[in-house]
């Protein structure tokens, strides 16, 4: 820091940066070298101020909307003030009542609020995450898929190669070279299981389990229905993604104490300038949420906010003698800050309807921030802002001529010397480089982000506070306040980057921004008014009243003496005796009376009475009719409706506020999960917590180890959805799975069905499913097919056999013939003995003959054995064809039935006769 005097600045000495306090912003066009604490305070400082003035102007009208959504009665509102939006409403409906300030609140705009959060509340607001195109993939994809496989591979074959060698196996060995083989790898669960899907199945099916996860350990639903009511009461929203050391968090910031600035026609806060909020926190909630960011002595330092308040002296007026001075502290503390008069606005500061700062003005109204005080209490700063840095288009140029082009930050050093062409060109440009490295620098967005932690008072850097701490800064994940680790990705520029807070104001657009309770805010107050009138009448209704003239009540009646013009002893007479005694004697009147008649009035204000309840449902109407909730919708009987109008009236009410729920459902909340995921996918690649690597699975990890955040998922346009028919497509292709049931699901596969939370996993387990059914249909193909063949083989069996006896049966006959011509043959050699044995040839011939025969008679037995043998294997081939054409049968009907089932509901759509034409 320079400081110069009078004499240098008039000698022509110049400040580096006109700063004055905090008037005015930093530059932002600087190096980052230059971008010191110094710098980085004095911006936090400005946007805490401009975050104060954003705050204070929107801050009442804000508060009020609040109060009317609580049902508490803010008499702001019914006091004629110029700056009051119904002043003249209120000067009509109070000019003759003095009493109307004194109020009791009648909902509407609390019942109308409850009714849409209910409703919210009840519908499917379940985040999809859906690729756009499921069918296109180009060679980058592809390039992706096939890296991710290689990875997988090797992770694989290493896990393989450990398993045989604990077994006991050489890794050299025939065995272990195939397991090891990319066939038999290929055949792992995970590896076969990742060959099925697609690279972008594989982020879609990520993203939806870490949702499902983030859901539960942030109660997102909570949180959105606390959102979903901040929109209808102050038309905007704002999502905080707080980044850790190792995690992420995600907070619904408080739409009073929020700040933000942005272009006009920009649409979320996300693309902004810059966004903050203010918080009230103890000692003990800075040290849990931030102390992990602080030095040892920043924690100590927050400890002298305790003695601000106990330092205090309520008496006023002394002077700063010595007679207070404290001994304890050091001579700065006592003669510098604080002094008496500071310690005397300190101990009353609580008392002093909050010393005009706005913050305080807010939070007075909390249960949490009303015991506690301003003075005990730290006031917490976080903001977010894009500053600018420079990156450069790196052109190189190396000996051979071949050049390279990258982008690099500005702390890239060239190493070779540009040597330039400027024989034609004069200019030194990247067109004209021969030799060496030539960079053109640009200006590009990045955001910076820090926490600024001091008393409830403003306070900025250098601050000379010896009476209490004095304020620190501290980065969102680091000491220092710098740039963000993660920047997020802009939606349109490679070069853009987003705020690390996700919102939008709704109604914006070329007007000033309007809730749902701003469009009711006058009906209520006017509904107030004319309800808190009837009860006052019906306080001050008189009824039938008797005039007369007073000098005739008696002075002395039923027994006692009334005394002069008693009013009470005639009422209580009237009241327990049904009559009022009178006394027109000059004794009891001393003088005439002028007044002889009695006469009843009546003083009923009925006709006033009905004329404010009118007026009241007159209010109660037309606040409806501003956002378009019909009385039907919020449960009030309507006489003589009929269904088909009451079913009109709730369509054409649930019209009008669907707007409500487009806004926070379909177009902001898949912005705030695009920007999860993307945090999410950041601290995947780089130290995740246990809490976040225990949900990914082996293909998931080393995903997020080869590509970090280079691919995020709407690079592959895979986008987060919460329409309806997203989710109608889920629910459709559900159950047309779980009503077929020709499908072969097993009961596991119908529960991973029904558990699926995404388009991309009710895909792969209708594509399982699908290829199980396939395998089934081969088998049983491959079934029949076989009992085909066994039974023509049987056929062909049987016919061999049959001709096998046909050609023994005429081998028999033959033999048969031959045996009875050779006995024929040997009677004619009766008379003869040719070879001289005492015994005629005709003998000789037949012992030849029988010993043929014996012969014969074996081999033929030897065949019978044979035939038999064969009989009984065609026997049993017969009842083996039997049993086959029965199970053929059984597999037949079952088809049958099947296709019956399936087809039942076709059927049953085409027998419906045609509707009748109207004449």
């Amino acid at each position: 820091m320079q400081i110069y005097n009078a004499m240098q600045l008039k000698a022509g000495k110049k400040a580096e940066y006109n700063r004055m306090g905090t008037l005015n912003q930093p530059i932002q066009f600087l190096p980052k070298a230059e971008k010191d604490n110094e710098w980085t305070a004095w911006n936090m400082d400005w946007l805490e101020w401009q975050g104060l003035k954003m705050v204070r102007r929107n801050a009442r009208r804000l508060m009020k909307n609040y109060k009317l959504a609580k049902g508490i009665i803010d008499k702001t509102d019914y006091i004629v003030e110029e700056d009051n939006d119904s002043a003249d409403l209120i000067d009509v409906l109070t000019k003759d009542d003095n009493y109307a300030l004194e109020l009791k609140f009648y909902p509407i705009i609390p019942n109308v609020i409850n009714t849409l959060v209910s409703e919210f509340a009840k519908k499917n607001t379940q985040v999809t995450f859906r690729a756009v195109d499921d069918y296109s993939y180009n060679e980058q994809l592809e390039l992706k898929q096939q890296q991710l496989m290689t990875a997988l591979l090797s992770d694989a074959e290493q896990k393989v190669a450990v398993r045989l060698t604990e077994m006991g196996l050489d890794p050299n060995s025939q065995e272990s070279k195939e397991a090891l083989s990319e066939e038999k790898l290929m055949t792992l669960p995970e590896i076969e299981s990742f060959h099925n899907k697609s690279y972008r199945a594989v982020c879609e099916e990520w993203a939806t389990h870490q949702t499902n996860v983030d859901v539960e350990r942030f109660r997102m639903d909570e949180l959105e229905e606390r959102g979903f009511r901040d929109m209808l009461i102050t038309d905007r929203e704002f999502w905080h993604f707080r980044m850790m050391e190792d995690d992420y968090d995600i907070e619904l910031w408080n739409p009073v104490l929020t700040f933000y600035q942005k272009s006009p026609d920009v649409r979320y806060i996300s693309q902004g300038f810059y966004v903050g909020k203010f918080d009230m926190m103890t000692v003990a909630d800075a040290i849990d949420r931030y102390g992990w960011l602080m030095t040892r002595e920043q924690q100590e330092a927050i400890e002298l906010i305790y003695p601000v308040r106990s330092a205090g002296y309520p008496i006023q007026g002394y002077q700063n003698d010595g007679s207070y001075y404290d001994a304890t502290k050091s001579h700065d503390w006592n003669t510098n800050m604080p002094s008496l008069a500071y310690r005397q606005f300190t101990s009353m500061w609580d008392n002093a309807q909050w010393g005009g700062d706005i913050v305080n003005w807010i939070m007075s109204d909390s249960e949490d921030y009303y015991d506690m005080g301003m003075t005990n209490l730290l006031r917490v700063t976080t903001c977010y802002w894009k500053t600018q840095t420079m990156y450069g288009h790196l052109t190189k140029v190396d000996e051979f001529g071949n050049r390279t082009m990258s982008i690099v930050t500005e702390d890239y050093k060239i190493t070779d010397k540009p040597i330039y062409n400027t024989r034609l060109i004069k200019n030194k440009s990247a067109d004209n480089l021969v030799f060496g490295e030539h960079i053109d620098w640009i200006w590009i967005n990045q955001t910076y982000g820090g926490v600024k932690i001091g008393p409830n008072r403003p306070t900025f850097w250098g601050t000379n506070n010896p009476g209490g701490i004095n304020p620190i800064y501290l980065g969102i994940n680091q000491n220092n306040i710098g740039p963000l680790k993660y920047q997020f990705k802009g939606d349109s520029t490679l070069y853009g980057c987003k705020l690390p807070v996700e919102g939008a104001v709704f109604s914006d657009r070329n007007t000033r921004s309007t809730a749902m309770v701003d469009l009711m805010k006058p009906y209520q107050i006017g509904f107030n008014l004319v309800n808190n009138q009837v009860a006052d009448i019906l306080m001050d209704e008189l009824g039938t009243v008797i005039v007369l003239d007073q000098n005739a009540l008696p002075k002395h009646s039923l027994g006692e003496d009334w005394g002069k013009n008693n009013f009470a002893k005639a009422y209580v007479a009237m009241k327990d005796f049904q009559m009022l005694p009178l006394d027109t004697s000059l004794s009891n009147t001393e003088n005439p009376l002028n007044f002889q008649h009695f006469q009843k009035l009546d003083l009923d204000q009925t006709n006033r009475l009905m004329s404010r309840v009118s007026l009241a449902n007159y209010f109660k109407q037309q606040a409806f009719e501003a956002i378009g909730v019909s009385p039907q919708r919020m449960g009030q009987e309507i006489e003589r409706q009929t269904a088909t109008g009451l079913k009109m009236a709730l369509g054409s009410s649930y019209s009008q506020t669907e707007v409500y729920f487009i806004q926070h459902c379909d177009n902001l909340m898949p912005r705030v999960h695009q920007m999860r995921t993307d945090l999410a996918q950041y601290y995947q690649s780089n130290k995740p917590s246990v809490r976040l690597s225990y949900i990914t699975t082996s293909e998931q990890r080393k995903n997020f180890e080869i590509n970090g955040t280079d691919l995020l998922l709407r690079d592959l346009n895979v986008f987060a959805n919460t329409k309806t028919n997203q989710r109608a497509v889920m629910e459709e292709l559900k159950q047309l799975a779980l009503s077929n049931n020709t499908s072969g699901a097993s009961i596991y596969d119908l529960g991973k069905l029904i558990k699926a939370d995404s388009i991309a996993e009710i895909d792969k387990v209708l594509k399982d499913t699908e290829e199980k059914t396939q395998r089934m249909r081969q088998e049983e193909m491959a079934a029949a097919e076989k009992m085909q063949r066994d039974k023509l083989d049987a056929e062909a069996k049987e016919k061999a056999i049959a001709r096998e006896f046909e050609a023994d049966q005429n081998q028999k006959d033959r033999e048969s013939d031959i045996l009875q011509r050779k006995i024929q043959a040997a009677g004619y050699g009766a008379m003869q003995d040719t070879n001289a044995n005492s015994q005629n040839d005709y003998l000789d011939a037949l012992d030849r003959i029988e010993r043929s025969d014996e012969y014969q008679q074996t081999m033929s037995l030897d065949q019978q054995k044979a035939s038999n043998d064969m009989t009984k294997h065609q026997d049993k081939m017969r009842m083996e064809e039997r049993k086959l054409d029965v199970e053929l049968a059984k597999s037949d009907n079952t088809v049958k039935v099947a296709e019956k089932n399936k087809n039942k509901y076709d059927v049953k759509a085409k027998s419906k006769p045609a509707p009748k034409k109207k004449k």
